[in-house]
């Protein structure tokens, strides 16, 4: 099995080397990541600088880019076949709810999904990579246990994992939940440097507002391995037929669309 494996901490951060050293005994592994860390990027990619591409001591691959930057280029060029398996992680924090939306670390594993490669975000629930060998070798039987037969068979996915920051014999079985929701994010933050500029800062995150039980913020605060299938398609098919009948309106004479 070849793994390509990014994420959106940088190339040196705890989280891939640890996923690194708990895969490459499995698989042939090949590592190219940020050069420093891309967090809250989501699917950017870099299109009016150039990206450079340098090997570290240890043989991992950074890029001056963003997390689909690494994996883009790597599908596109860097490699002489496509992966088996995109993976990204292991991020230090959870990417839950609305933040996969700006996660860098589903962005990176939603690139190789769109190139037709099945895909994994990884991520633990609480910053500070404790536990983090143990959050290892929870993906790495997750890795293994997909790799019979469901890498390759019909369609890509895409799936998003969060686990918990505890010994591995304290989590609870891997369960399958769909996203909750946030609250709106706190108020911006703003501060004035020394030349008197006012300077503004993204505020923290809103609390969970959809929370209850089947989503993932509830699943992981029960102490669950928790999994989300994603999907990039974002039509609202619920509603094509509402607004194919509001644009034939609005295109009706005097309807108040231009001709």
């Amino acid at each position: 099995m070849n793994i390509l494996l990014s994420n959106d901490d940088g190339f040196q951060a705890p989280g891939i080397v640890a996923l690194y050293e708990a895969l490459k005994d499995v698989a042939q592994v090949e590592v190219i990541a940020p050069e420093h860390n891309n967090s809250a990027k989501s699917n950017a990619l870099t299109l009016h600088s150039p990206l450079y591409v340098h090997r570290a001591h240890n043989g991992f691959r950074y890029v001056n880019g963003t997390p689909a930057d690494c994996v883009h280029i790597a599908l596109t060029g860097l490699l002489p076949t496509p992966p088996d398996l995109v993976i990204s992680g292991i991020n230090n924090g959870a990417n839950m709810g609305d933040d996969t939306i700006y996660s860098g670390t589903v962005g990176a594993a939603m690139e190789g999904f769109l190139f037709g490669i099945p895909a994994i975000a990884f991520s633990q629930v609480e910053k500070g990579w404790s536990h983090l060998e143990d959050a290892a070798a929870v993906a790495r039987d997750i890795v293994l246990g997909l790799s019979d037969g469901r890498l390759r068979a019909g369609a890509p996915w895409l799936l998003n994992v969060n686990i918990p920051n505890r010994p591995r014999d304290q989590m609870k079985p891997l369960k399958v939940c769909r996203l909750g929701r946030r609250h709106a994010a706190e108020p911006v933050i703003t501060q004035v440097n020394p030349r008197g500029d006012t300077m503004y800062w993204i505020g923290a995150a809103g609390p969970a507002v959809d929370e209850g039980e089947g989503t993932d913020f509830h699943a992981s605060a029960q102490g669950h391995v928790v999994m989300t299938p994603l999907k990039v398609d974002l039509t609202d098919h619920d509603g094509l037929r509402y607004w194919a009948q509001t644009a034939a309106h609005l295109s009706a004479p005097g309807g108040g669309a231009a001709a």
